[in-house]
């Protein structure tokens, strides 16, 4: 069941998002699964960082169809598609951070985003990356939930990056570090910085996150 609660957690992480600068304007969306069937989606159109109570839907996961509030954003069915797809993951965020974006339209994308310890324990040692499909089409949808399928990040092509977490801080923190990585990467300039090494990904596993390399 949502309740009012639900509904006044999820705006106050949607304006997160601004704060974090993780967005400009109706630039990205936000859903938060409630319940094993139900999620929260930013209505289409809407601005995080001042998303307001009109401006959340309900929808229902297992068949993508909203069951209350405004029309979801358009891009709620990718949302509900990685949410069908990793019941470890109850949190997705579309947002188009400055750096990461700029290097989602560059003609030459890096293949590795390993730049700091951050990336490979909290973002994943890959970050896959999709070529351009229109914002808020089916061909966009079925990529972004392929990627999101077994990683946690993905970078669209000429668009911008969707992150999924256990929860609001871990989602969060995905976008973070993978615009600080970014950041790094552009001001570096290109063949001008450095990514960990295997070795040191796997030192960072076993010692940090207790767990081998996969």
């Amino acid at each position: 069941m949502i309740t009012k609660d639900h509904i006044a957690q999820f705006i106050e992480q949607a304006h997160r998002v601004g704060k974090e600068r993780l967005q400009l304007c109706s630039s990205g969306n936000l859903s938060w699964r409630v319940e094993e069937n139900l999620a929260l989606v930013s209505g289409t159109g809407s601005w995080l960082p001042r998303l307001a109570e009109q401006n959340v839907a309900v929808c229902d996961i297992s068949t993508g169809m909203r069951v209350d509030g405004p029309k979801p954003s358009m891009e709620s069915t990718f949302h509900l598609g990685v949410l069908r797809e990793r019941k470890d993951m109850n949190v997705v965020l579309h947002f188009q951070s400055q750096y990461a974006t700029a290097i989602s339209c560059m003609k030459n994308k890096p293949k590795d985003f390993n730049v700091v310890a951050e990336v490979p324990c909290y973002c994943g040692r890959e970050i896959p990356v999709i070529p351009y499909y229109r914002p808020g089409s089916p061909e966009l949808a079925n990529a972004v939930t392929e990627a999101l399928r077994e990683h946690d990040c993905v970078l669209m092509s000429k668009h911008g990056q969707a992150v999924c977490g256990k929860d609001f801080d871990d989602a969060f923190q995905k976008a973070v570090f993978f615009e600080l990585a970014c950041s790094i990467i552009v001001n570096a300039g290109e063949g001008n910085y450095l990514t960990l090494t295997e070795e040191e990904i796997y030192d960072l596993d076993v010692y940090i996150l207790g767990k081998a390399a996969k």
